[in-house]
């Protein structure tokens, strides 16, 4: 009774695998492979394009801070000219 109760609960492995098992494992790991470098490739890509993104938006962001500075100058000058203009004498005659 007791070697009974010993076979239920031990495992027993069969060491004979069928070649079509081997050929499916042996695919399932080439398909797992290739599926892995795939996805490091395209993750290469991606921080490359990202990469580029940030570079071109920090460029973007200058170029905007340059053309934000160059316009308040230009109010300040425009500011500037519009209070000279009632000081002047022109077009108070007709004559420039």
């Amino acid at each position: 009774m007791n070697t009974n109760k010993h076979k239920l609960f031990n495992w027993y492995f069969s060491r004979q695998i069928d070649l079509s098992v081997l050929i499916q494992l042996v695919f399932l790991a080439a398909l797992i492979v290739g599926t892995w470098v795939n996805l490091q490739k395209q993750l290469s890509l991606l921080q490359h394009d990202i990469t580029s993104l940030i570079e071109t938006q920090k460029e973007f962001q200058q170029r905007t801070e340059e053309l934000s500075r160059t316009s308040i100058t230009y109010e300040y000058r425009l500011r500037a000219i519009e209070k000279k203009i009632p000081e002047a004498d022109i077009g108070k005659d007709g004559k420039m």
